[in-house]
């Protein structure tokens, strides 16, 4: 049955956000509708909302959440009502290169539902009937959302859905970034440039796959306070130094092992380079600007062995990751519940994305009723 919920809404590009009724269609062959518990406030979103990532509005934000299945489809057989589950904005065809090499954040099909179901169609519509678009197949800023049923990975009941929605984005594409991506080497040092929600799951990420010295790096005193909470050895404040490259080389010895750039800025990503020891990695997790620019000194690469990688949500296999890090979140090694410094109504969602923007957040959660 169609189902009626509020959902946060972007009409136009760089205009306030909308909290619209909107409806739900039932599940196709293959869908399942779910009623959404918790949705984090990401910048993805924001950037959707700004045309920075340019999906067609009017879009449905939300993609980092978690809820109950309450209706399935024809043809589906891996989850039933009931079932705990989150969402997630990878689509997997399993049929193309990148899936059956086990890289479904590279999927070759992914991009054909940026905005829309696989299919190609959509089962929310505002209150004309209008088809409304979805960020990544997934639309689950809303109290109901209909998704392909790859696009939903099954939990335990037993985790707060607040902590558990954050597994969708932030937490897979720190952690992810560092046991996916880097496959960091137990003893290493490192350093994490940028100390937002993704930062913080980098952080933790090193410090659980046995990094020796973590550097938090950012221009918020208060953020580097929290990343110690989360396991950073050591601190540097950008604006307090004046080259956050050698600060990073004296602390360390000589250079890191592996310099995680979590914040999408070319400029950062030459910081997080030059950080880095003999034979070090950069990994890039943050999203920049499409016309954004890095320069590197290009004999470093073969005279110091050192590598530039790049990290989709972790290089993350969902269906896999996602529960393995529920589990250590389980077995006390992830910090997941902290990371929760905000809930909001549904009704409070321009607040949680100046929130966000203001800093004051590792991860704002809209929270349903």
């Amino acid at each position: 049955m169609s189902r009626q919920a509020k959902a946060v809404v972007c009409r136009e590009w760089g205009q306030p956000l909308h909290v619209e009724t909107i409806t739900v269609d039932p599940p196709k062959r293959g869908e399942v509708t779910i009623k959404v518990a918790a949705c984090g406030v990401c910048h993805s979103d924001h950037s959707a909302a700004t045309g920075k990532i340019p999906y067609a509005p009017p879009l449905v934000l939300g993609h980092e959440a978690a809820g109950i299945v309450v209706e399935v489809g024809e043809g589906v057989t891996t989850l039933k009502e009931g079932d705990y589950v989150v969402s997630t904005f990878i689509t997997m065809c399993g049929k193309c290169r990148n899936c059956v090499r086990g890289r479904p954040v590279l999927c070759e099909n992914a991009r054909k539902s940026m905005t829309t179901l696989p299919d190609g169609t959509v089962r929310t519509h505002g209150k004309d009937g209008e088809d409304l678009n979805v960020f990544g197949a997934c639309g689950v800023m809303a109290e109901y959302a209909t998704l392909h049923v790859d696009n939903c990975v099954q939990i335990d009941g037993d985790v707060p859905m607040s902590s558990a929605a954050l597994v969708g984005c932030a937490v897979i594409t720190g952690v992810g970034s560092v046991f996916n991506t880097a496959e960091l080497e137990p003893g290493s040092r490192a350093a994490v440039f940028g100390i937002g929600g993704v930062g913080l799951n980098a952080i933790q990420g090193c410090v659980t796959a046995g990094a020796e010295m973590v550097i938090a790096v950012d221009t918020n005193a208060s953020k580097l306070e929290m990343a110690k909470e989360f396991g950073a050895t050591h601190t540097v404040n950008i604006s307090e130094v004046e080259d956050v490259s050698k600060a990073i080389k004296k602390l360390s010895g000589g250079g890191v092992d592996y310099a995680f750039e979590c914040v999408g800025n070319g400029k950062v990503v030459e910081q997080a380079f030059k950080s880095l020891g003999r034979a070090g990695t950069v990994v890039v997790v943050g999203v920049a600007d499409s016309k954004d620019k890095t320069s590197i000194t290009t004999l470093a690469l073969p005279a110091d062995e050192r590598t530039i990688k790049g990290s989709w949500l972790g290089s993350a296999r969902p269906q896999y990751d996602f529960p393995r890090i529920l589990n250590l979140y389980k077995a006390n090694r992830l910090k997941l519940d902290e990371l929760v410094t905000q809930t909001y109504r549904i009704d409070q969602a321009q607040q949680a994305f100046d929130d966000m923007l203001a800093g004051k957040n590792a991860r704002g959660v809209i929270i349903f009723e």
